[in-house]
């Protein structure tokens, strides 16, 4: 195996500790002439756990080395598959040296591990390649990331030589990209050095239709996103009113609808508003449509984060790229708390002579999204309406007065009239028509 991944030149530059790079180690190491086996069945046993955490985390099944080798290539941010994900195939020599490393990764898919497993006494080998992995639900694993990763590694499995091999590998990356960025929707950014974006595994599955209700509101998100994501000029939209009435999941939604469009979310939250610039910066290259998302945005007198948020939607040195847009949800329309101190019929503080300026400064934020959308929270009609339908979605059909009765109960214990109390409603009543 070391002989083989020694021909890696694009996709041998990984970590030393990489599983491939340490079993290719072990297998070198296993012919040597004078080698330590309790030590080496101990270094095997680790990259074997590895392995198995692995799959457990992405839900690998039947053969997890090459699960395993898939997902290296699908992962590899290198010049080459970042060229691929954002112009496809072209002619060039870097074609020569990308077939010469398939068809090493061919060799490596086909590895006969039978002689390691003879010398060291092992059968783990043989049980990796034909893995039956045990159930277990969607939200403790990725499922669009396993089933894209099993879904390719079967097509590698056949094919017929580095030819074919090329050609289903830079089809997905065109088709879906490279890295992270390609398998995953939705992800959360963790400060520091390097910043890193984690994926969101177990991101909410709701779609526009499930939300009831606010046709209006759904209708403006839809024509601003479906422009983003073709690349015309669309704005940065804001989301605000009420609590509880559908605007976190209607751009949950929004994601979950155009993610096979290239759309990506990214969620960053108002500590994390200096690292905006840096976020920018390593998104807009990439072949995506990227909306940063910020829930429930926004700031008191004393904070002064939301400069950092100005500064990058608009009137910074560097122009925002066309590949990113901020969509936000507020219960607060200006964003910035408003006093009556800041009312120009009110008299001036000595503190604030220029109080006009102040007031602009705070309004103006607001402003910088092109797009408002407006939730306001429903009447007592659309509450029965909502309940209703919801319901309805779930095979239930309570009897009009009956439903009348027990929502209006329901919502006057678990705080008032709005989309999330009505939600909460059909739960609690599903729950009693349960087996």
């Amino acid at each position: 195996m070391d002989r083989i991944v020694s021909k890696l030149l694009i996709y041998g530059d990984m970590p030393k500790d990489a599983i491939l790079m340490e079993l290719s180690s072990i297998c070198r190491d296993a012919r040597g002439m004078e080698c330590d086996k309790e030590a080496l069945i101990s270094r095997v046993y680790k990259q074997v756990k590895r392995l198995l955490i692995l799959a457990t985390d992405f839900g690998f099944d039947d053969n997890l080395w090459h699960n395993y080798l898939t997902f290296l290539l699908m992962t590899d941010e290198n010049p080459f598959s970042l060229t691929c994900e954002k112009m496809g195939v072209r002619e060039g020599s870097v074609n020569h040296f990308a077939k010469s490393d398939f068809k090493a990764f061919q060799q490596l898919f086909d590895y006969d591990f039978s002689w390691l497993e003879e010398k060291l006494s092992l059968d783990c080998f043989s049980c990796l390649t034909s893995y039956r992995a045990i159930e277990k639900p969607e939200l403790m694993y990725n499922k669009s990331v396993s089933e894209k990763v099993r879904e390719l590694s079967r097509q590698l499995e056949n094919a017929a030589n580095e030819e074919a091999f090329f050609a289903l590998v830079t089809d997905f990356y065109k088709a879906f990209g490279v890295g992270q960025f390609g398998l995953n929707k939705a992800f959360r950014i963790k400060s520091g050095e390097p910043l890193t974006f984690q994926p969101i595994n177990n991101m909410e599955k709701v779609m526009l239709s499930d939300l009831v209700g606010y046709e209006i509101q759904k209708k403006q998100l839809v024509e601003n996103t479906q422009a983003f994501v073709e690349g015309k000029r669309a704005n940065n939209v804001l989301l605000y009113g009420d609590s509880g009435t559908g605007k976190s999941t209607s751009i949950k939604a929004i994601v979950n609808e155009f993610y096979p469009a290239g759309l990506r979310m990214i969620e960053i939250y108002k500590h994390q508003f200096k690292d905006l610039s840096e976020v920018i910066a390593r998104i807009k290259n990439r072949n995506y449509k990227f909306i940063i998302y910020m829930d429930d945005l926004s700031f008191e007198e004393f904070e002064i984060e939301y400069k950092f948020l100005k500064a990058v939607i608009e009137g910074g040195v560097e122009t925002k790229p066309d590949n990113v847009l901020i969509y936000a949800t507020s219960n607060r329309r200006h964003l910035i708390r408003e006093t009556w101190g800041d009312r120009s019929d009110v008299k001036m503080t000595e503190q604030d002579v220029h109080h006009s300026d102040t007031m602009e400064e705070k309004l103006s934020l607001a402003t910088r999204f092109g797009v408002a959308i407006n939730y306001s929270k429903p009447s007592r009609e659309e509450y029965f309406n909502i309940a209703r339908e919801l319901l309805q979605k779930q095979g239930i059909v309570l009897e009009e007065e009956e439903l009348r009765r027990e929502a209006t109960r329901w919502e006057m214990h678990h705080g008032g009239i709005s989309g999330r109390t009505a939600q909460q409603f059909v739960n609690h009543i599903a729950a009693k028509y349960e087996v």
